[in-house]
């Protein structure tokens, strides 16, 4: 269990992971995408943008690193947008789900170096 006092440490921590400006646009290339596919009925808003940038910062802390890699960004790319994307119907009943959308948009987009 952690106190209060502890919880605020690991979130200054968290904050203070470094993420580059072309991460952030990757995230935002995520993110439109949602907005822009075939297969949802409804995208991501842009508070998936700051809940995927603070989970891949946490997710480089955990790791160990003061900064934020795409590997981090993709890693927590499905949990931070399944509940907030909604299929479509026909790709529902076709078989597919939100992990295969997500899926298909972070092999879409390029990867920056």
């Amino acid at each position: 269990m952690f106190s209060a006092k502890e919880i605020q440490e690991c979130r200054s921590l968290i904050e203070q992971v470094h993420l580059e400006d072309a991460l952030l646009d990757y995230i935002a290339a995520i993110v439109h995408q949602t907005r822009n596919n075939g297969d949802l009925f409804l995208g991501a808003s842009p508070r998936a943008s700051l809940a995927i940038m603070k989970a891949s910062k946490a997710m480089a802390a955990l790791r160990g690193r003061d900064f934020v890699t795409p590997d981090d960004i993709r890693y927590v790319a499905y949990p931070a947008l399944n509940h907030r994307i909604i299929m479509t119907p026909e790709r529902e009943m076709e078989g597919y789900d939100a992990r295969d959308v997500v899926e298909n948009i972070l092999q879409s987009i390029e990867v920056p170096r």
